[in-house]
């Protein structure tokens, strides 16, 4: 299937726009109280390590102007790290380091900055350049994943990432971002990142796009985006339907990262998913929320809400 463009066609074919994500399913089923637990990324990670949900090791924060200065004491010998605002959105603001030339350090694109461009970077995410509402924030310093081998020829820079859709606690639908050169290894689509549908029951790709258009290859590598198979596609999941249970969001997006060493990772956790994760799977979300709906009116163990994902949701999956 490919989804039409008029609107009456998408609204036949399941497609959820914005303004009914807004009012059916972000404004009914995510209580306001609990924003600030995935709008503020260190609020995340203490909700995440009291809830037992691995994420990458915060390494260090900086709220203060005056902290920037001793940035360079804080990052110490440091070769690989992450800086990011606690409040960004959009994938703006984000610093990714993989490594040190000649006292600068090298950026996941491979060009070398000196730390005055990182101060200056800090200084903007903490005066809230990058943050939702232009609100002052924090940085976030934390461990850099090194993303599983199988990702090594069809992401280029930086990590690539899946975004699963959790409704009630069950995951309805998910893809892998991938990062390119126009994204600069960020796995944001917006940005030039690239989508791939992943079939729920299975973890294998369905197809791709990059700027809502399709596309079969990496635009980068020319490594083919067919036969893609996520790996403990079972245990990622499960860490999604975690998500819901810890913070009881009924419309929620769960970013997750699979680490070499350490496997699935939640990365972040969003209230306000986009929609484009259906251009990713060419299909629309209606048939997958009413299937929740349908089945029960609280959600069940994680494994039971994990198996009815992998078993098509009750046939809301062709």
């Amino acid at each position: 299937m490919t989804l039409l463009a008029t609107p009456w066609a998408l609204r036949r074919q399941g497609v959820i726009g914005m303004n009914r994500r807004n009012f059916e399913l972000v404004g009914a089923h995510n209580h306001r109280q609990a924003y600030p637990l995935v709008d503020n990324k260190l609020f995340t990670k203490r909700l995440a390590a009291k809830a037992g949900i691995p994420m990458p090791r915060l390494l260090g924060e900086l709220s203060r102007q005056f902290e920037v200065e001793k940035i360079s004491e804080r990052i110490g010998e440091l070769d690989k790290f992450v800086i990011k605002p606690a409040q960004g959105s959009g994938g703006r603001g984000i610093l990714v380091i993989h490594g040190r030339e000649n006292g600068h350090y090298r950026k996941s694109s491979g060009e070398v900055i000196a730390t005055a461009e990182i101060k200056r970077l800090l200084t903007n995410i903490i005066s809230g350049l990058y943050s939702l509402g232009g609100r002052t924030d924090s940085a976030i310093i934390e461990s850099l994943v090194v993303a599983s081998e199988m990702f090594d020829q069809i992401s280029v820079g930086g990590v690539p990432d899946i975004r699963v859709i959790v409704f009630q606690g069950y995951p309805i639908m998910a893809m892998l971002r991938l990062g390119t050169l126009k994204s600069e290894g960020k796995a944001n689509l917006h940005q030039g990142g690239i989508g791939v549908g992943i079939d729920l029951r299975t973890g294998a790709s369905l197809g791709a796009v990059q700027y809502n258009r399709r596309v079969t290859h990496h635009p980068d590598s020319g490594v083919s985006l067919d036969d893609i198979h996520i790996p403990e596609w079972k245990s990622l999941l499960a860490l999604a339907c975690r998500c819901f249970d810890a913070t009881k969001l009924g419309y929620l997006g769960c970013d997750i990262v699979i680490d070499r060493d350490a496997g699935p990772l939640l990365l972040e956790m969003n209230a306000r998913p986009g929609l484009a994760i259906q251009l990713a799977n060419d299909c629309g979300l209606e048939p997958r929320l009413c299937a929740v709906r349908e089945r029960v009116a609280f959600a069940p163990s994680v494994d039971e809400r994990v198996a009815f994902a992998l078993d098509g949701l009750g046939g809301a999956i062709p």
